[in-house]
């Protein structure tokens, strides 16, 4: 899932915010090395945080049917996760990176998730929404200078963005083969009698044993 949440920022960067131009979209950890190695223009997407939403956790499942209708399993609902990025442009001049961070910000402030023809894969089958938050205010526990300062890197602008995407579990609950024919019971009496219940909704039939 997060590979195809990746080919789908790529295309959907360099589609909608750059424009066709020669600007690289990648996806490393913006160090200090990487940084002084730089010498064409770049958008970097760097994923540095994996949460799960508990907040959109659901227990239940989703009952796989054949052509007939008949169920043959059941399906466990998806979880959803939180993919945080560092978004950074890198040029040789600051005017130049804020341009491209205004092209990338405009490009998915007007979001509430990715669109559909960006998407492959599970993301794609599954038909769920994948959303997007950007540039909100980080959680308490976790600030974008601490980012910075456990890449070694210098602070400089960056967007933060997040994308909330389904992931299928992988689990399969068997189910078994339909039933067809009701249940015959048969109950002994204190006196000896066995009442049958057929198959028919009839009434029980006495019989001496």
């Amino acid at each position: 899932m997060i590979h195809e949440v990746d080919d789908a920022l790529r295309t959907l960067v360099r589609r909608d915010a750059l424009n066709g131009s020669d600007v690289e979209v990648l996806f490393d950890a913006p160090t200090r090395d990487w940084a002084s190695r730089r010498n064409t223009p770049a958008v970097d997407v760097y994923l540095y945080d994996i949460r799960e939403d508990m907040r959109r956790r659901q227990a239940g499942v989703v009952e796989a049917r054949n052509e007939d209708g008949t169920v043959q399993s059941r399906v466990p609902l998806p979880r959803h996760f939180k993919l945080s990025y560092l978004v950074t442009a890198w040029t040789q001049r600051p005017e130049d990176e804020h341009r491209l961070l205004a092209s990338v910000l405009s490009c998915f402030v007007r979001l509430d998730s990715l669109p559909a023809d960006v998407l492959t894969g599970s993301l794609a089958e599954m038909g769920l929404a994948v959303g997007v938050q950007v540039a909100l205010p980080p959680p308490q526990d976790r600030q974008i200078s601490d980012v910075w300062s456990a890449l070694g890197g210098e602070l400089k602008a960056a967007i933060d963005l997040v994308v909330l995407a389904p992931m299928d579990t992988g689990r399969v609950v068997p189910f078994g083969p339909p039933v067809y024919v009701p249940p015959r019971l048969r109950v002994t009496r204190a006196d000896g009698v066995v009442e049958t219940t057929g198959p028919r909704r009839n009434a029980p039939r006495p019989e001496r044993v």
